[in-house]
């Protein structure tokens, strides 16, 4: 048996070019192909939600977790990942990391009880966390630089973007069957995955540039640990206030434990050697402004579709496909546009961007504060995914691209797991408020269908005031440039974690 090093590293000089070439494409289509089951495993539980609460007697506050059990593993986990590939090597932990995901969506497919089903959405999580980033990086390196990198990096990008519309498609189709399908489906593509990558994933020296010979590994799980917990438990103390109240013992216990497990984060942080986090990089402008807009960009569109799947199917009984198809438009335009967004950055700049694209998703949330019943779809809902989906066309790309442009070269990798550590915080924290807020507000039994709809209106408030923080955020990054010869931003990266190099002109 070939060891892993020679065997499985495409090299583009040593083979004939055609099986070089082959390899390459070979190579490719596992990484893009696991990216897009990465990206659609954030959406394929949206339609679904109504249904799994339904069969298995679970309240919002309860469905929710499917959701943002996958967005606490992912963003939780997202820095001690990288982590874990630079010690073990990226080949090892991507392959182990295939299997677990495997592992967990059978797991998860055949489970009757709430808490399996959120252990395993937080493992999925962290497989994701493991293999995204790594993926990219594997790119980098397994690709000549020159337009075969370029186009690898196009069709990675395409993967990622096209990934969210089709676990819209696929929840829809699947849940109409069962619901079961939409955790299970991924398990046996992971696997033919799996075994290509075998063959196809080059392999990569652990612990490069990380520790001297001799030096013990550091992981620094204390940290990962701690950050992951709190925010385990500040979901759940927030999903627990309707039913037992602020200073309730389950809900009033578990938001304090956050508060007290998200100081041991830092103080953990602050002490080890080798932190996850270097929170130096929360004063760098670009960066935390990118976080903080990322994060009100993603929480509040998901907290949108969150109210409008309880909406449509709840209320109006619509169909789970016909639901996936009526979120679609707010999903379809980012995939469709996901090869122009360099273009789009190197043209009009990250801030005037990010600025103009966190205008649009508010200015659809607050349309959608004026519905009525019977919930109109070409007049109350097409046009608030419309604008959502035009926000994500223009901003998605330059917050990428802007959270790491003023960092240097060796710190961008740490600086975007920063970056994507807050935009899963937001994926997590927002879908969990609005559950909570539907649960807290609804009416009693026997209410009219037009009370249960106005009941959404705190939830929806919500959504819009988290938007209006990302268009706060974006505009504080347009400000008149003093120095025209100043840095200014980089060419676009529109897969999350990429990292740009920096360039003149904006």
């Amino acid at each position: 048996m070939r060891s892993s090093s020679s065997a499985s590293t495409p090299s583009p000089t040593a083979a004939p070019a055609g099986a070089s070439a082959l390899r390459l494409w070979g190579l490719l289509l596992v990484l893009a192909g696991n990216m897009l089951i990465d990206a659609l495993e954030v959406s394929v539980t949206v339609v679904a939600l109504p249904s799994i609460g339904a069969d298995l007697g679970l309240p919002l506050t309860s469905a929710q977790w499917m959701m943002t059990g996958f967005a606490i593993g992912f963003g939780g986990l997202m820095l001690f990942g990288g982590r874990v590939v630079a010690l073990l090597g990226r080949r090892e932990v991507y392959l182990a990391a295939l299997l677990g995901f495997a592992a967990a969506s059978v797991a998860g497919a055949f489970a009757d009880g709430l808490w399996l089903l959120v252990a395993t959405r937080v493992v999925k999580g962290l497989c994701a966390a493991l293999t995204a980033p790594t993926g990219l990086a594997i790119i980098q390196t397994a690709y000549p630089a020159g337009p075969l990198r370029d186009r690898a990096l196009s069709v990675y990008t395409l993967f990622g973007a096209s990934g969210f519309t089709a676990g819209l498609l696929l929840s829809g189709v699947l849940t109409a069957v069962d619901w079961r399908l939409t955790l299970a489906f991924p398990a046996p593509v992971v696997l033919v995955l799996f075994l290509f990558g075998l063959r196809l994933i080059p392999g990569s020296d652990p612990g490069t540039g990380r520790r001297s010979r001799g030096e013990p590994r550091r992981y620094d799980v204390a940290g990962a640990a701690t950050c992951t917990a709190g925010l385990l438990t500040l979901v759940g103390g927030i999903v627990s206030v309707p039913a037992h109240g602020w200073t309730g013992l389950r809900s009033g216990g578990l938001l304090a434990a956050s508060v007290l497990l998200f100081a041991a984060f830092v103080r953990v942080e602050r002490r080890t050697p080798y932190p996850l986090v270097r929170f130096a990089f929360l004063t760098d402008g670009p960066l935390a402004r990118s976080a903080l807009g990322a994060a009100a960009l993603n929480g509040s569109y998901l907290g949108l579709l969150f109210v409008l799947t309880y909406e449509l199917q709840t209320l109006h009984g619509w169909h789970p496909l016909r639901a996936a198809l009526a979120l679609l438009p707010a999903a379809v335009p980012l995939a469709a546009t996901a090869l122009l967004s360099g273009r789009m950055v190197a043209a009009f700049g990250t801030a005037r961007l990010i600025a103009v694209g966190a205008v649009f998703p508010l200015a659809g949330y607050l349309w959608q504060l004026r519905q009525s019943w019977p919930l109109d779809y070409a007049t109350a809902v097409l046009p608030t995914t419309l604008m959502v989906g035009a926000g994500f066309v223009l901003s998605f790309a330059a917050l990428n691209t802007q959270a790491t442009a003023r960092l240097a070269p060796p710190d961008r990798g740490a600086g975007s797991g920063l970056y994507q550590s807050a935009v899963q915080a937001g994926a997590a924290l927002v879908p969990a408020l609005v559950a909570a807020l539907l649960v807290a507000h609804r009416p009693a039994v026997g209410a009219s269908p037009e009370q249960y709809l106005a009941a959404c209106r705190p939830a929806l408030v919500l959504v819009a005031a988290v938007g209006a923080l990302g268009l706060l955020a974006g505009a504080a990054g347009v400000r008149p440039r003093r120095d025209r010869g100043g840095a200014a931003p980089v060419a676009a990266a529109a897969t999350p974690g990429a990292r740009p190099e920096p360039k003149s002109g904006e």
